[in-house]
């Protein structure tokens, strides 16, 4: 598992990368109440803003970590969000992309170093 500086979780499925969101950040949000998600088939450059979560205390954008096309989103958290707060390293993850090269990951951090960042 790969791990952003905007406390996004990514894991490779195949040739597909699952995104989620650290158990970190759900903490930080509080409890969900909303997520917007993306559109199946549609093309994400990294940095786009694909999916929305709102909180009791925020709301807060999940970012496309990498270019791809969002192949996959999670249903279940539309109807329960509460979900991110509950599993949000497993059933919570949000959509999963195809990425012309898995290699990208490698730019990310691994668990170690994302302990390290959120300290």
């Amino acid at each position: 598992m790969k791990y952003t500086k905007e406390h996004e979780w990514l894991r490779v499925e195949g040739d597909l990368v699952v995104v989620g969101i650290t158990e970190h950040a759900a903490t930080q949000l509080g409890d969900v109440v909303f997520v917007e998600l993306p559109e199946t088939e549609t093309m994400v450059a990294e940095g786009d803003e694909v999916c929305v979560i709102e909180s009791v205390k925020a709301a807060s954008d999940i970012l496309a970590p990498l270019d791809g096309e969002i192949v996959e989103v999670n249903t279940k958290l539309v109807d329960k969000p509460a979900l991110v707060n509950e599993d949000p390293m497993g059933d919570a993850w949000f959509f999963k992309m195809k990425i012309d090269d898995l290699a990208a990951l490698d730019d990310y951090m691994d668990e170690d170093e994302y302990a390290d960042f959120i300290g």
